[in-house]
């Protein structure tokens, strides 16, 4: 390991120390709320939509583009992962998808745009823990 990598490896746990950042891939709808900085005012807004690519693996560089519908008009927005002006990542539904980069969802529209849930291995572990727990 030479030392840009073992550099890098520190500042990704410093930086996430402070916040986690869950597991997502592709075709997952997140909500990132980002720090946003007003004149001398700052508050945190949220962006949620569907990501339709990831870059840079586990990279110090990493990125990732959420897409959102807006008033009728699609908007892509990129955020670097390990950003210090994201306040957190929240996944809100898994998306079951066969690609990693979903860029052909830019043509689509309406019902051909949407994207079955994954609910494999996810729901199963979520109910199991429920019964562990006592919850059912």
């Amino acid at each position: 390991m030479n030392i840009i990598e073992t550099l890098e490896r520190e500042q990704i746990a410093r930086l996430t120390e402070s916040r986690e950042v869950p597991d997502f891939r592709s075709g997952d709808t997140v909500r990132v709320n980002y720090k946003v900085v007003e004149g001398t005012r700052e508050r945190i807004q949220a962006y949620e939509g569907v990501v339709i690519a990831r870059r840079g693996g586990s990279n110090l560089n990493a990125s990732f583009i959420v897409r959102k519908i807006s008033s009728g008009e699609g908007v892509e927005r990129i955020f670097p992962l390990y950003s210090p002006n994201i306040a957190g990542i929240e996944v809100i539904r898994r998306g079951r998808v066969r690609r990693a980069k979903l860029y052909y969802l830019r043509e689509r529209r309406g019902r051909s745009a949407r994207i079955p849930e994954r609910t494999r291995g996810v729901a199963r572990k979520t109910k199991r823990e429920d019964r562990a727990d006592g919850n059912e």
